[in-house]
C-alpha cells in the first residue's frame, strides 16, 4: 500500500516533458504531465495536488501513477516552487531555443511549415527549414503503418546524419494535444536542462486550450 510523502512542489523533468509531447496518444501519464505543465507556480505536493493532477482517478490509483513517474524520472520534487519565465514568447523563446541546440541554432515551426520564432539560422534558412519540417511530418504520416505497426517504432523525429551516425540538422516533434510543433536543431540536441523544460511550459500554457489531453486544466 503506497502513501502519499507530502512536502515540497511537484514539477516535471526534461524527460518528462520529452514523455509527454513526444506523441498525441492519450494515457494517464501524459495527461498528468501535461496538467503539472499548466500549473503557475508548480503545485505542492500534497493530497489535493494529486487529486487535481490525476483527475478522476481513485486515490490509489493516483499513487501508483506518481509512484511510476517518479520511478521513470519523468517528475521531481522540488524544495521551493518553480514559475516559468516571465515575458512575451517573441522574447522569450529566442535564447531557450539557442540552448538547446549545441551549435546554438534551433527553430520552432508550426504544423503549417511557419517558423514561430528561430536563434541562429537567417531568416531564409529558418523559412527553408520549417517548410522542410513540414513536409517530412507529411511523409511520416504517410508512412506511419509501416513506422508504427510493422517495426514498431514509436518516435517520429528524423535527422540527416553524419557517417558517424550523429544528426547534423534533427527534426523533432512537439506534440500539444491537437497542435504539432517541430523543434529544428543543429547539431547535438540539448534537452536534458532546465531550459526545455521552460520552453514546453510556456508552448503548454500558450495551447493549452487546445490540447485534449488535459480538458480540465487547473489554474493555481
Amino acid at each position: 500500500m503506497l502513501e502519499l510523502n507530502a512536502g515540497g512542489f511537484l514539477s516535471a523533468t526534461p524527460a518528462g516533458v520529452y514523455y509527454a509531447t513526444r506523441s498525441d496518444d492519450v494515457e494517464p501519464g501524459r495527461t498528468f504531465l501535461f496538467r503539472l505543465l499548466s500549473r503557475e507556480p508548480t503545485p505542492a505536493l500534497d493530497a489535493v495536488s494529486l487529486r487535481e493532477l490525476a483527475h478522476e482517478t481513485g486515490e490509489s490509483e493516483a499513487l501508483e501513477l506518481l509512484h511510476r513517474l517518479q520511478k521513470m524520472a519523468l517528475v521531481q520534487r522540488d524544495a521551493a516552487a518553480k514559475r516559468p519565465p516571465a515575458g512575451s514568447l517573441e522574447t522569450l523563446l529566442p535564447p531557450l531555443l539557442a540552448s538547446l541546440s549545441g551549435d546554438g541554432k534551433a527553430l520552432l515551426a508550426d504544423d503549417q511549415g511557419f517558423y514561430i520564432a528561430t536563434a541562429g539560422f537567417p531568416h531564409e534558412t529558418a523559412e527553408e527549414l520549417s517548410a522542410l519540417s513540414a513536409d517530412l511530418a507529411s511523409l511520416h504520416a504517410r508512412h506511419a503503418g509501416l513506422l508504427r505497426r510493422n517495426l514498431g517504432l514509436r518516435a517520429a523525429n528524423w535527422g540527416l546524419i553524419d557517417a558517424a551516425g550523429n544528426a547534423e540538422v534533427g527534426v523533432w516533434n512537439l506534440h500539444l494535444g491537437r497542435q504539432r510543433l517541430a523543434l529544428v536543431i543543429s547539431g547535438v540536441p540539448q534537452f536534458n536542462q532546465p531550459a526545455f523544460v521552460d520552453l514546453a511550459w510556456l508552448l503548454v500554457r500558450r495551447y493549452a486550450q487546445e490540447t485534449p489531453h488535459a480538458p480540465a486544466l487547473a489554474r493555481a
